[in-house]
């Protein structure tokens, strides 16, 4: 963490960099997800045992999914909306 913030501190304010970083970030984590989804479809037992789930399995991803989505739509507000 102290070397990414060193790092930041190097860049600085510069729009091209902090895009393509940005654009890295967003791809990296896609990938992340994409290569989970492929480790969770390819999981017999999981795959296998999906109706056992249930709904509060459902509740419990509906719910994250939309904690994530006003988290961040609040730091957006918060930190990156001009005003």
């Amino acid at each position: 963490m102290i070397l990414g913030m060193g790092i930041g501190l190097f860049i600085g304010n510069r729009p091209k960099i902090i895009k393509v970083v940005g654009i890295l970030t967003s791809f990296s984590i896609f990938l992340l997800l994409f290569l989970l989804g492929i480790g969770v479809g390819t999981n017999d037992r999981i795959i296998n045992n999906l109706h056992t789930i249930g709904l509060q399995a459902l509740i419990l991803t509906i719910g994250a999914v939309l904690g994530s989505l006003l988290c961040a739509w609040a730091t957006y507000k918060f930190f990156f909306q001009q005003k």
